[in-house]
């Protein structure tokens, strides 16, 4: 039999230490429990385009997004949104700028900004960034309202608006829709 210097039997004070230590331990991870950090949200959405340079080539547009959101305790939030839109519709005829032709056929979005939570169903939000038309950078600008459907928070809608800045530079002119989305979360 190995010798062991240390009566772990028989010392009272020694099994309080351990029972208080554990008791201590399961309370801290069960009052540890609170809202994750992130919130996620993946979308569907439908582009109204409002106008454009040649507004008749891209009337409307559907696509995907995926909203990151930073959970805090105050009413404004971080947000960081990107999303992809493919623009089908329209009669797609040459219109033609500097010899390229400037018809809208997809748009990548990559916006950060904020989230206003005005009651416990409703937000409003305001993001920016940079916007990528058919390869080309743009600067775009997203105000938004949205709104829950339940006090889970699980499902979301939103109207935006979407302003392209300067979507053609030689010409000045920016592009401008109406975004209509329905969001699940993720976690």
């Amino acid at each position: 039999m190995r010798y062991c210097p240390y009566n772990w039997s028989t010392n009272l004070s020694m099994k309080k230490f351990l029972f208080t230590l554990s008791a201590c331990l399961l309370l801290v991870t069960a009052f540890a429990q609170k809202e994750k950090r992130i919130s996620t949200y993946a979308s569907i959405q439908f582009n109204a385009t409002l106008y454009d340079i040649n507004a008749r080539n891209n009337p409307w547009g559907i696509g995907l997004g995926l909203q990151s959101l930073v959970n805090n305790k105050t009413r404004f939030k971080p947000a960081l949104e990107i999303t992809g839109d493919v623009y089908l519709a329209g009669t797609k005829d040459l219109f033609l700028v500097e010899g390229r032709d400037v018809a809208v056929t997809g748009m990548v979005n990559l916006f950060a900004g904020a989230q206003y939570k005005a009651t416990e169903r409703t937000y409003l939000s305001l993001l920016m960034g940079p916007s990528f038309v058919n390869g080309h950078a743009c600067f775009g600008l997203k105000p938004a309202v949205g709104f829950y459907f339940s006090k889970n928070k699980r499902w979301t809608g939103k109207i935006a608006f979407i302003n392209i800045f300067n979507r053609e530079p030689s010409i000045d002119r920016d592009f401008g829709s109406l975004s209509l989305s329905v969001g699940l979360k993720l976690f």
